[in-house]
């Protein structure tokens, strides 16, 4: 196998791609459902290199079908949303929220023939402020993933989109990459400069870590670790969950966060956060009671327009050169661009669309990425070529049990002990909130 078709196969996702087909078996996160009114305007939504429109009925059912009419091709975002179903303009054919043509009204009654006309729709669930599409084959759809995060009481989850002008691998890439965090995000702090409980000191300390990774039942793991005083070990652990969540080390196991890179299409990704309101907080202040130079965290957004990527978009884009500070990188942070996702942000957007993967050179900090890229070939390839259901798509229970974080523990501690005593220790809301 070469490796451009390596690549192909890795960040390709529309209709008929080996990656595209595989992404159809599992639940896709889309939409907040904040986003959607009753008899509304519809949305252009882009999923998986498809262009579709949502909208919510009259008895508050979202649909989320092909934005063509199967008239003539009009757009059905110029549609009339009334009376539970989306009215095409053109010629007046309605749609409901399944995407059965429920009135044809321009044809005499004894012609009419809407039983035979269906919009190509996508199932569709919702769940805790979140609309999931499922845009695979099967009749009926596999259950809903249960994400720890996703399960989370609405009231109790905090729901994030930022669209990114990049390809969902090397965007999600990002977030299996630890020893950035050394650079990229703290690159100006000196261990000095650091509190003496926050363990930020061992990543600023030593920003050249060793790894361990392993592949899982839900996608692969790593741990990058670090000597630290009295014999003791400082450990960063985190996930990738097939088929584009991630989890990250942003403090102890006792987070709730999870995060998608939902695949708009092969040059835009939708970032998808998940996160319980009762998380402790991710990044401690320095020794001097402030924030790590350039660490905002939270988001600045344009206004949205109506176009295909009209939505979730920062202020910090590739027009702007993501506002990067020259004198701020000279004098205080080490990029010059605030916020830590906007730093994130322009790194991967500045490889491009898709990152040419052919002028890499991958090293031992890479590991992860490298397992990472494998377990999905093979995942994509076995489904393409026998049907082989993917990693968790039958069973979604297995991301419950998912956590990441860091933490210090006794050097003699072997790295799936630890990560095990820090799971069985951790707080699970879950369960709080079932008893």
């Amino acid at each position: 196998m070469s490796k451009q078709k390596d690549s192909d196969d890795l960040v390709r996702v529309g209709p008929g791609t080996a990656m595209g087909e595989m992404m159809r078996q599992y639940w896709i996160p889309a939409v907040m459902s904040s986003e959607l009114e009753r008899d509304g305007a519809p949305l252009r939504l882009m999923l998986l290199g498809e262009k579709l429109i949502a909208f919510r009925d009259s008895s508050g059912r979202v649909g989320v079908m092909d934005h063509r009419c199967p008239h003539r091709c009009a757009s059905l975002f110029l549609g009339r949303n009334e009376e539970n179903g989306i009215r095409c303009v053109y010629h007046g054919w309605k749609y409901d929220a399944a995407g059965n043509c429920v009135d044809m009204p321009n044809a005499p009654p004894h012609q009419d023939f809407k039983d035979k006309v269906k919009a190509k729709a996508y199932k569709v669930a919702e769940r805790n402020g979140l609309v999931w599409v499922y845009m695979g084959a099967r009749n009926e759809a596999p259950p809903l993933p249960a994400i720890e995060a996703a399960l989370l009481p609405e009231a109790e989850l905090q729901i994030s989109f930022v669209q990114r002008e990049c390809n969902w691998l090397q965007a999600l890439e990002g977030d299996i990459d630890t020893s950035h965090f050394g650079f990229l995000h703290t690159g100006s702090v000196q261990p000095e400069e650091v509190a003496p409980d926050s363990l930020l000191r061992w990543t600023v300390t030593n920003r050249a870590p060793e790894y361990h990774v392993t592949d899982t039942n839900y996608g692969t793991m790593y741990c990058a670790y670090r000597p630290a005083e009295k014999s003791q070990t400082y450990w960063r652990f985190a996930n990738f969950l097939f088929p584009f969540w991630t989890q990250t080390p942003q403090g102890p196991f006792d987070r709730v966060n999870t995060r998608a890179w939902v695949p708009m299409d092969d040059t835009h990704t939708m970032f998808v956060s998940l996160s319980w309101r009762g998380s402790p907080p991710s990044m401690r202040p320095l020794k001097n009671g402030q924030m790590v130079p350039g660490g905002r965290l939270g988001f600045d957004y344009l206004p949205n327009t109506t176009d295909w990527y009209g939505r979730w978009r920062l202020t910090q884009n590739p027009s702007n050169d993501w506002m990067i500070d020259r004198v701020a990188q000279k004098a205080e942070s080490f990029t010059g661009i605030a916020s830590i996702h906007g730093q994130d942000q322009a790194v991967t957007e500045s490889m491009g669309g898709i990152t040419d993967h052919d002028f890499e050179n991958l090293a031992p900090s890479d590991l992860m990425i490298a397992r990472t890229r494998r377990r999905l070939l093979r995942a994509a390839r076995a489904f393409a070529k026998d049907g082989t259901v993917p990693p968790c798509v039958d069973e979604p229970g297995i991301y419950t049990a998912v956590r990441s974080g860091d933490f210090l523990a006794d050097t003699k501690i072997a790295w799936r002990d630890a990560y095990e005593m820090q799971m069985r220790a951790a707080v699970r809301p879950l369960q709080q909130a079932a008893e």
